[in-house]
């Protein structure tokens, strides 16, 4: 049966009483060739033919690379008891938890998971349902809009480039006005944030400024000064959001500490494995003082009539399915499965086995670069970083694209991450984790050493023939 339970009848009412004559008068406004048109399925086909298909078609994903991917999304570990506690048919549903009566068990893995984070984070309020990393931190930054009643948002060019092209979708609709904090270019602090430019920014006293956007580490795998971007941010009256990856909290210094009036960040670190671009978590905390203003999902620990423990919704009036107009955001699902995913996550590994998968891929990450510097790919920057890092590597598109014919994905080109940007065009920008081995180090150091070679014994061979030229 159709999922809808309209009939023809009901439809064919619904819209002589707004006075159209068919469904898509609605969409008048939308031009045609925007408009989705119909689906172009093949032919029903056996199921032993179209799994046969399938198979084949799974059969194209590369899984013999040496991967150093990160930039965002990371390879880590995790626990059997993760999937297979996921695979429980009662966290399947279609419906959100809003009748408590009935949801107890949604709810309360929902208020571990806000309890779990908030003591990461070291902030008192955690919200769940975003979509992903990037919605959260343009969600993030519309809460200092709201909460300072200005339009101004300052956001670190260190941001991930992904995170900070939502924000301006999401600030462009409405009406704020979003400007970058331009990196270092040279010296120690190369690769983030620069503090004098960011002053610069803050001391124009006819635009205050609402929210400024930093992340930790920042996308080139670089830590920055948070504690001195918050004091900057707080001493021009505007609210400091921290954009942060959450393994990466089980060593460095959680945001609550350093003076973050908000964090956002990605949680797919958290348990959730690496997929065709999600589905993934999103993650928002805050002070208290800012807890009418965060989107998503809150739940509450009570007790019902009878004195027993329970769990519900609170704060309703922030959320889209009631008082509509006053909502924070109406821009938010139930990721609640996902959220389940990083609580069994963390409370598998606990917080000594977290801080180890954090160290492992720094020490990984270390022996990386002593490696790749050996076969002639120096690191770029020379600030501090966890476990990610930029190479040089001349002519880095081309050599990336001939590593990935020799079996090793050799993180993502800093030209193509973060075009324009003054001493990147020739780096690549490479990750590990606690999943990298030392086998993977040394296949991709060979191959770069190989590439790198080559490339210099040709330049020698033609500069006789450039010369007579």
């Amino acid at each position: 049966m159709p999922y809808g339970p309209h009939t023809a009848d009901d439809r064919a009412r619904m819209l002589a009483r707004i006075g159209i004559d068919a469904v898509d008068r609605l969409f008048d406004d939308i031009p045609a060739d925007l408009r989705s048109g119909p689906l172009r399925l093949d032919p029903p086909e056996p199921e032993l033919e179209l799994t046969a298909r399938l198979v084949a078609l799974a059969g194209r994903n590369r899984v013999d690379l040496a991967s150093f991917l990160g930039a965002g999304a990371y390879r880590h570990w995790t626990p059997p008891v993760v999937d297979q506690l996921l695979l429980r048919g009662e966290w399947y549903t279609a419906y959100t938890p809003y009748q408590p009566e009935v949801s107890q068990g949604t709810l309360q893995s929902i208020y571990e998971y806000q309890s779990l984070l908030a003591e990461l984070t070291g902030l008192d309020v955690v919200s769940a349902s975003h979509y992903d990393g990037g919605a959260a931190t343009a969600e993030a930054a519309l809460m200092t809009c709201r909460a300072t009643r200005r339009e101004r948002l300052l956001v670190s060019r260190a941001v991930h480039p992904h995170y900070r092209e939502t924000l301006a979708t999401y600030a462009r609709g409405a009406g704020l006005t979003v400007e970058e904090i331009p990196l270092v270019p040279d010296g120690d602090a190369a690769g983030t944030t620069d503090l004098d430019a960011l002053g610069r920014l803050l001391g124009d006293a006819e635009r205050p400024v609402a929210g400024v956007v930093a992340a930790q580490p920042n996308v080139l795998g670089l830590l920055e000064e948070m504690p001195a971007i918050g004091a900057a941010a707080h001493a021009a009256g505007a609210l400091f959001v921290a954009v942060v990856e959450p393994v990466s909290l089980a060593v460095l210094a959680p945001p609550g500490e350093y003076g973050a009036d908000i964090a956002a960040g990605e949680g797919q670190p958290l348990g959730i494995p690496l997929q065709y671009g999600g589905p993934y978590l999103g993650i928002v905390a805050c002070t208290e003082p800012l807890i009418r203003q965060i989107p998503g999902r809150l739940v509450g620990m009570t007790t019902d009539l009878d004195g027993k423990r329970a769990f519900v919704m609170t704060m309703r009036a922030r959320e889209q399915d009631i008082r509509r107009e006053k909502a924070a955001s109406n821009i938010c699902t139930n990721q609640a499965l996902l959220a389940l995913a990083a609580s069994i996550y963390l409370a598998a590994i606990g917080p000594h086995g977290l801080r180890d998968v954090a160290a492992s891929g720094a020490a990984r990450a270390t022996e990386l670069e002593a490696a790749l510097a050996a076969a002639g790919a120096p690191r770029i920057h020379a600030g501090a970083y966890l476990n990610e890092l930029v190479v040089r590597v001349p002519d880095a598109g081309a050599v990336h694209a001939r590593l990935l014919e020799r079996g090793v994905l050799a993180g993502i080109p800093t030209a193509h991450l973060l075009p324009g940007e003054p001493g990147l065009e020739d780096g690549l920008l490479v990750c590990a984790t606690e999943v990298t081995t030392t086998a993977d180090i040394e296949r991709f150091a060979g191959a770069l050493r190989d590439e790198l070679g080559a490339s210099s014994t040709n330049g020698t061979a033609q500069s006789p023939v450039a010369g007579a030229a």
